[in-house]
């Protein structure tokens, strides 16, 4: 099977370069441009439809959608988000795995690998935009949002891996497309909750076939030869054999499955976060006598700056909308990964699942939003100036942080891909079956597409794939929200479990029960 795949990434190279040309007449990308934009208009126009907050702000009912979600599960569950925190690093350290239990990775492997969908570009680029047109406040509002995002992905992550399916071989398959099917079936709504789970289904392969391949390997090519020399670099023209590098990495890893995946993931993403913090901190570091002020001014502006077209509000909306837009959380993906973790209880799935938006939008954007702050270049950047903007506030302690961006966005553009490749295939086995011959053609297609993808324009094809990547949470959220009663009572249940010492632990005698959360 391996040898198909790559067999057939090495044809893409000879057709694609061919097909990319026709980018400089204009002829094949616009007419499938003019084909998908009038569908992307309108969907578009459905799924992020301004909702006017004031007469100069308004935020996308997708947000509101997600958010307002995130906010009545935190309460619901009384803030399991902050109370379970201690509990979640103890099950990433290891103390409660059972090798014995079902599943395909361990509990850290099914964290990283879902974190490496979510920590990508957007938290370069994105946090950039973020603060310049919200200014530092929105820095205090991102944090908010991504602290509530935690009950998400709780919520979510803890239904995949109860409604899971183990297949005889011993893989599982887990998700949305289970758990909406399944958990509305036991309510006498199967017909809605297949009409869901299909749904779901579908967005999700046409998110993970765009946004989360194209636009991805593009931005990571347009990185490699900005660095390289611009129009002169020996790339220009040639993103097709970026792509084709990519595609053959890719195509290894993903032969494997979620095993392979997580043993590539964990150790991906704990480097490209670990070398990014480390960069971060130098920067800090070096305007130390600055990080009082903008602490300061990350909380001030929060509650009452000016400066920002809309005031309060505006800042807040903008730091809403980023959290959003970077942990993901709500729209369920990651309940996909975590279904495979090794575990027979799982609540303790999405305890560990409320660390993600903690990483990816507490720490990694917060430290980016610091370092711009900090270095004072949101100030004389553009409104819309990303990864460029988050790059020069670098390269104000360090010059040769391009180089090293352009490695990090690498291992970002990798990571993404190799998770919402297994996100993609486990929601294409939904819909079209989970057979050798199903699972074959979705990974040659997912191959050929990254080749694709690093070789044409950015076209309303990933702006298309984009929204039905959120239009993901629409099912998942009305999910979470029927499903939450039942969820309460398995909350109770595994913490009484773990406060009596019936979950046993494997680095000291079962009967310490230490990191049980408080009632």
């Amino acid at each position: 099977m391996k040898r198909i795949i790559i067999a057939f990434s090495l044809f893409l190279a000879g057709t694609i370069p061919a097909f990319a040309q026709t980018e400089n007449d204009g002829t094949t990308v616009q007419a499938v441009d003019e084909i998908v934009g009038p569908v992307t208009g309108f969907l578009n126009d459905i799924v992020f439809h301004p909702i006017a907050l004031t007469e100069e702000v308004s935020i996308p009912i997708i947000v509101i959608w997600l958010l307002g979600a995130a906010m009545f599960l935190t309460v619901y569950f009384r803030f399991l988000n902050f109370r379970a925190f201690r509990h979640a690093i103890d099950i990433v350290r290891g103390i409660y795995d059972d090798p014995n239990d079902t599943g395909e990775v361990s509990h850290f492997q099914a964290l990283t690998t879902a974190l490496s969908g979510t920590v990508g570009i957007g938290n370069i680029s994105g946090v950039a935009i973020a603060v310049s047109m919200g200014g530092p406040g929105a820095t205090f509002w991102m944090i908010v949002a991504g602290l509530m995002g935690m009950s998400s992905k709780f919520a979510e992550c803890t239904l995949g891996v109860k409604y899971r399916v183990t297949h005889a071989d011993g893989s599982v398959s887990g998700g949305p497309m289970y758990y909406l099917q399944q958990g509305f079936a036991r309510r006498g709504m199967g017909r809605l909750g297949i009409l869901l789970a299909g749904f779901f289904a579908l967005t999700c392969v046409g998110g993970a076939f765009g946004g989360a391949n194209m636009f991805q390997i593009n931005q990571a090519s347009q990185q490699l030869i900005s660095v390289t020399g611009g129009a002169e670099s020996p790339l220009f023209g040639h993103g097709w054999v970026i792509g084709l590098a990519m595609a053959v990495v890719v195509a290894f890893v993903i032969i494997g499955g979620i095993k392979s995946i997580a043993k590539v993931t964990d150790k991906i993403v704990p480097l490209m976060v670990g070398v990014y913090l480390l960069g971060a901190l130098g920067v800090i570091l070096a305007h130390w006598q600055q990080i009082p002020t903008a602490l300061l001014s990350i909380v001030t502006e929060a509650f009452g700056t000016e400066a920002v077209s809309g005031g309060l509000i505006g800042v807040l909306v903008i730091g809403f909308q980023r959290a959003q837009f970077s942990n993901e959380a709500g729209l369920g993906s990651a309940s996909i990964a975590h279904a495979a973790a090794k575990t027979n209880e799982p609540v303790s799935e999405g305890v560990v699942a409320l660390l993600e938006p903690f990483i990816d939008t507490v720490v990694v954007c917060t430290v980016t939003a610091l370092v711009i702050i900090i270095s004072g270049e949101y100030q004389s950047g553009g409104e819309m100036e990303g990864i460029a903007l988050t790059s020069r506030a670098f390269e104000s302690v360090f010059g040769w942080f391009p180089f090293l961006l352009s490695a990090a966005v690498i291992l970002f553009a990798l990571s993404t891909l190799l998770s919402w490749s297994y996100y993609g295939m486990k929601a294409w086995a939904f819909v079209f079956g989970d057979s050798n011959i199903s699972n074959l053609t979705y990974k040659i297609l997912f191959c050929g597409v990254i080749v694709l993808g690093a070789s044409i324009s950015q076209t309303n094809v990933v702006d298309l794939s984009n929204i039905l990547i959120f239009s993901m949470g629409i099912p998942n959220v009305i999910g979470l929200y029927l499903m939450a009663p039942e969820l309460k009572r398995d909350v109770a249940l595994y913490f009484a479990k773990l406060k009596a010492g019936k979950i046993p632990r494997f680095d000291k005698p079962a009967e310490n029960t230490s990191g049980v959360i408080p009632n």
